[in-house]
């Protein structure tokens, strides 16, 4: 499938639409936290058990991000879309066969590993094209798709708790609520396949605005295979990896956790409360994700990522030490938390387009992302396996968490010191500019 190429007087403004129909629905991951309950119940699976579907998810996330990043840069956007649009909503379908026959690995390869896949592709499919769309505003555009990645539990949470009270929290209910969003999410989907565009070189010039006659790209310009070779990127990669751990820890079991913190007050939380709960989490996921971004176009990205991490940390310790006294200050942290956590994911892509260029920018990301996939398997991991573990103890309410809050805290200090270390790629590490002039005129003709 070719890259489909603008035509004249194409808007890059369309882009973002259509790259916002594929995030706001792979987005829906965001929401796993409240199958969590009703999995549980129906399939008699511990918490760390029902974590595994979205474990497995992120983790595909990363690894196919990886691996199909350079077909994401040969085959372009509209190949990336259409890979994940069937990934995605397949998932979903297996899930739903897996809930209704009581098979919960099949919920762990259709949503895991078959959506996983989705959400990796799917993920980085818009990227390289958004920053060469908007090279002079790479941070918020970015931050305009990836926000909707953030922003899918916004519509998924209470979509689905409705549809659970509709259906029934059974094992019929859930797999008819796997139905559902499979099959609706392949239909947004398509809107993105058929409306995204790559420019062409007069839409690169008129971006920029520099009068570059070849189509070369200006400043640094670093391959994919040759940034993996660079202290600057497993910087990042660290950066990354603690970052989401951090933020994925609260937000994987957002419904329960908020559930047992104040179960032994005055005014505990209800259902569809905590349902409200992870809704809020992605709207400051969505948030963060576009303006926070935005914002590191003004200050820098070495900036705002101090900012995230050294301000996230002191969240966490506010939430270790007076969470539990206090709902809205509890919420309030968690908020800034999961913001931080998005404008993270959102400004990453803008950082590595300072280091490395925009030569191979987005298989450079699809290989950053496999940060994601371990943090995927920590973040769940240190916090469903502590409170579990707390729970056998006989202990109850915020003493569940504290023990994660706090290797949370350390994790993001290793982050903030591994920002610190970021320094300018060394000169050998640049391609030749006859390469990369090459390079461009060759995708160009191709997708012609």
């Amino acid at each position: 499938m070719s890259p489909p190429v603008a035509p004249p007087a194409w808007s890059r403004w369309l882009v973002p639409p259509a790259a916002l129909s594929v995030h706001l629905s792979i987005g829906q991951a965001y929401a796993w936290s409240v199958f969590k309950p009703p999995l549980e119940s129906s399939l008699n699976l511990s918490g760390t058990q029902s974590a595994l579907p979205f474990q497995l998810a992120i983790v595909m996330l990363g690894l196919s991000a990886a691996f199909g990043g350079t077909l994401v840069e040969r085959n372009g956007p509209r190949w990336a879309m259409t890979v994940a649009l069937v990934c995605f909503s397949s998932g979903f379908l297996i899930s739903a066969l897996g809930a209704e026959t009581k098979q919960f690995w099949l919920i762990v390869l259709g949503y895991g590993f078959v959506g996983g896949i989705g959400l990796g592709i799917g993920y980085i499919s818009p990227v390289s094209t958004l920053i060469k769309w908007f090279p002079d505003r790479p941070g918020m555009a970015t931050g305009i798709a990836i926000m909707g990645f953030g922003g899918g539990a916004l519509i998924a949470s209470p979509w689905t708790a409705q549809m659970l009270k509709s259906f029934g929290s059974d094992n019929t209910g859930i797999a008819q609520s796997f139905l559902v969003l499979g099959l609706s999410y392949a239909v947004f989907m398509t809107l993105g396949v058929l409306l995204v565009r790559v420019p062409r070189t007069e839409d690169l010039k008129d971006a920029t605005h520099t009068p570059s006659t070849t189509g070369v790209l200006s400043g640094v310009q670093v391959s994919a295979n040759s940034a993996v070779r660079t202290p600057q990127f497993w910087c990042l990669w660290v950066v990354l990896c603690m970052n989401v751990t951090a933020g994925i820890g609260i937000l994987e079991k957002a419904a329960p956790m908020i559930t047992d913190f104040f179960a032994d007050t005055s005014t505990p939380v209800t259902v569809s409360a905590a349902a409200g709960f992870v809704a809020l989490l992605s709207a400051a996921n969505m948030a963060g994700r576009i303006g926070w971004s935005s914002t590191s176009d003004l200050i820098g990205r070495k900036n705002i990522y101090r900012v995230y991490l050294g301000v996230g940390a002191v969240m966490y310790a506010l939430i270790a030490l007076f969470g539990d006294s206090s709902k809205p200050l509890f919420i309030l942290c968690a908020l800034v938390i999961l913001s931080f956590y998005g404008g993270g994911f959102a400004t990453v892509p803008a950082y590595l387009k300072d280091l490395f260029g925009t030569y191979q920018v987005g298989a450079i990301h699809g290989r950053l992302l496999t940060a994601w996939s371990l943090a995927g398997v920590l973040g769940p991991l240190i916090v469903n396996w502590i409170a579990d573990h707390q729970k056998d103890a006989g202990k109850h309410g915020a003493s569940l968490y504290d023990t994660s809050f706090l290797i949370m805290i350390g994790l993001l200090v290793i982050g903030f010191v591994a920002n610190e270390l970021v320094r300018p790629v060394d000169a050998r590490h640049h391609i030749p500019a006859q390469r990369e002039a090459s390079d461009v005129e060759r995708q160009q003709s191709e997708s012609a």
